[in-house]
């Protein structure tokens, strides 16, 4: 049921369909030729299911004052499609809640719904905990989309639906024509609106100019606020370089498999009611309509570090289904990985990720670096690493170990319940090979993934940014 009336949804159901992501949002021929395909659309009588979250997001107000002096904006709305504002928003987890009713079938039933939308980044989990599967199309078919209610359905033989009459419609009766498109653009996307636009840039709106800022060379940190923290980065940095420490008996924190990704890592979408971070909003007087999204939350160290591993599908192989769990090993108990970090912290126990292929392949987010780092994560010790990903790892102190050509945690007999020792040399060379041994007897080699003398003077430093304070304070 959806606001008093009966829908079927199955497998394959859209329940999202976005506009969003400045990728296609800066193209005026995409979003006028959306605009032109939703007016043939509501001239043709076609509607979208009232269910299916629809929105609107430019990555500019440009785009509004075209799509408004085409005439457009009055089908977009008929069908859904509502400026929700400017930015990063849907593509990033940020969709909001859906419908209880919806979530409720979904669960219940198992389904597998979708989501489509004009992003340009499709990661488990990322756009929301409800649509397992997500896809990423053009501004007009996300309109095609969400007008056919289903992502399985073939457009060149299905119709989208009926007019009035009970004829068929199909896409290519609403497609608007290249040369249809090119005239519009031609006509209503002129010089003087972007110069109109942008000289406002830094006016900003009423709201952004009643802003008050602290004056002053020196942030000065809120104790009170859950959105900016003094984070610790820098607690105990002394002017010397700190003694290595030595990786010994490390327990490992999640045993997981090929393509990690940042997302995985680090999720930027919403915050789950039950989990760390969760419990740490609510501790500081927030209610779960408040909480927001991890995104929303980068400047809060608090909320990130409970934030991490946090993504709803990510498989760790200690658990039996997927989702943000691990085991405390020497109790064999499950619960939260944060939680379990934070237990291992007490009694100062590194820790390890071991890890398959493409791990941290994705967005190159630094908080999927800077997370596992505030979880007391020492090495990760994977197959492959996404070159961007292994580079932030680095940046934070944390080695990167990659396992031999051939070799995993399969062929290696390894359970990852194992207390691992990686026996660094004193001279470290970028790419040497580096033995690891467990209390079991095992031994193996791998690969150390400092690949230049660069990334071993960050290491040396305990990360690029006490690097940089160093640097400066020597200045």
């Amino acid at each position: 049921m959806f606001d008093g009336t009966e829908y079927k949804i199955t497998h394959g159901s859209v329940i999202i369909a976005a506009i969003t992501s400045c990728t296609n949002t800066s193209n005026p021929s995409v979003m006028l030729g959306a605009g032109m395909l939703a007016k043939n659309a509501v001239a043709a009588g076609l509607t979208v299911a009232p269910y299916i979250k629809t929105s609107l997001s430019p990555g500019s107000g440009v785009v509004t004052y075209y799509l408004n002096e085409s005439g457009v904006i009055p089908a977009l709305e008929k069908l859904g499609f509502d400026i929700v504002g400017y930015g990063c928003m849907t593509c990033i987890g940020n969709s909001g809640g859906l419908d209880e009713n919806i979530v409720n079938a979904i669960e219940q039933n198992d389904l597998v719904c979708c989501g489509v939308l004009s992003g340009n980044r499709n990661f488990e989990g990322r756009i929301h905990p409800n649509t397992r599967a997500n896809y990423l199309a053009s501004p007009l078919l996300v309109i095609a989309y969400a007008i056919a209610g289903r992502v399985d359905i073939d457009f060149e033989t299905e119709p989208l639906g009926e007019r009035p009459d009970g004829s068929a419609v199909y896409l290519r009766d609403i497609w608007p024509t290249r040369n249809d498109i090119h005239t519009v653009e031609q006509r209503h996307v002129i010089p003087a609106m972007f110069k109109e636009v942008y000289a406002k840039i830094e006016t900003g709106s009423k709201s952004w100019q009643s802003l008050v800022a602290p004056a002053g060379k020196i942030y000065p940190w809120s104790k009170s606020s859950t959105y900016i923290k003094k984070p610790p980065f820098f607690d105990g940095m002394t002017r010397d370089l700190p003694k290595l420490k030595a990786l010994n008996n490390a327990k490992v924190l999640l045993l997981l498999g090929d393509s990690v990704t940042t997302d995985h890592i680090s999720p930027a979408g919403s915050i789950g009611r039950t989990s760390p971070a969760a419990r740490y909003l609510a501790q500081n007087g927030l209610t779960p309509r408040e909480f927001n999204s991890y995104g929303s939350r980068r400047g809060n160290d608090a909320v990130m570090a409970r934030g991490t591993f946090g993504n709803i599908r990510i498989v760790n192989k200690f658990m039996n289904k997927p989702g943000p769990r691990t085991i405390y090993l020497p109790t064999n108990e499950e619960m939260d990985i944060f939680d379990c970090a934070e237990r291992y912290a007490r009694s100062d126990t590194p820790l390890i990720v071991i890890a398959g292929n493409d791990y941290g392949s994705g967005s190159s987010r630094d908080w999927a670096a800077k997370g596992p780092y505030l979880l007391g994560i020492t090495a990760v010790i994977a197959e492959s690493f996404e070159r961007i990903h292994r580079s932030n790892l680095v940046g934070m102190g944390i080695v990167p170990l990659q396992f031999q050509s051939g070799e995993n945690p399969e062929s290696l007999g390894l359970t990852g319940k194992e207390n691992y020792t990686i026996n660094l040399p004193s001279n470290i060379k970028p790419g040497q090979n580096v033995t690891v041994t467990t209390d079991t007897g095992k031994s193996f080699n791998v690969v150390l993934r400092f690949d230049t003398e660069v990334d071993i003077l960050f290491y040396k430093h305990g990360g690029i940014l006490n690097y940089m304070i160093r640097k400066m304070l020597s200045q």
